[in-house]
């Protein structure tokens, strides 16, 4: 185990843009990165646009709709070029965002980007969910990426049929296979539409999930700093 005194933690509030913190701490005893699977597979080539604005325009005669009114005539192909933006990240290696990485010998200090701002979309009801995603990750000996890489990843893995669960962990793995950090900690807290506008009808819930890997699993210390500086419970342990 590697052990830091005194390290700063750099605090990044993307919601407002370029507002940064610098607050101080000392790091506790940092063991290597659990081992992550490797990448997931990604999609070739566009949407299939004719196929689906034939999809929609069944979709809409069976709902009892006529979809050559006026109002529907150009839906089908509305949808069809949303999709393509709304189901991108299928078509992009998200971790490719995090190789774009730059190296200060001996920083092993705890950055932190919270309030990442995600649309992703339940695969079991093909209804959005949104909310913010909160990285944070303890470097090895200086090996950083732009704090931008890690907003652009979250978006990658987000803009494709997803669980909130499956996301949370795909962020956490990909800094993981691309950044060999002594730590990884990623929280997400959204609300699910499928939950808010149909079924049980919750408005306002939020679903808050975890992935915890290396120093962050292991040091208590560590991870209780980290979560407490997100303003979040420190019991939080994570998948």
């Amino acid at each position: 185990a590697r052990h830091r005194g005194g390290g700063r933690v750099n605090l990044i509030a993307m919601e407002d843009g370029s507002v940064r913190e610098r607050l101080h701490k000392g790091i506790a005893a940092h063991t290597p990165i659990d081992g992550a699977p490797g990448p997931c597979s990604h999609g070739d080539g566009g949407v299939d646009g004719p196929r689906i604005e034939a999809a929609i325009r069944e979709l809409l005669i069976g709902i009892g709709e006529d979809p050559d009114r006026e109002g529907l005539r150009d839906t089908p192909s509305r949808v069809a070029r949303a999709c393509e933006e709304i189901f991108g990240g299928m078509r992009e290696d998200p971790d490719s965002h995090l190789r774009r990485q730059f190296h200060e010998p001996g920083n092993e200090d705890m950055v932190i980007v919270r309030d990442i701002p995600f649309v992703s979309t339940c695969e079991h009801h093909l209804l959005p969910f949104v909310g913010h995603a909160h990285v944070c990750y303890i470097p090895r000996d200086g090996r950083l990426c732009g704090l931008s890489k890690i907003a652009r990843c979250v978006s990658g893995y987000a803009r494709r049929p997803q669980l909130q669960e499956r996301l949370t962990a795909q962020v956490a793995d990909a800094l993981c296979r691309e950044l060999d950090p002594l730590g990884v900690l990623v929280v997400l807290e959204a609300e699910h539409t499928c939950m808010s506008i149909r079924g049980v009808k919750s408005s306002g819930a939020q679903t808050v999930t975890s992935a915890v890997r290396g120093a962050f699993r292991n040091d208590p210390k560590t991870r209780s700093e980290a979560l407490r500086l997100l303003g979040l419970p420190t019991s939080v342990r994570g998948g």
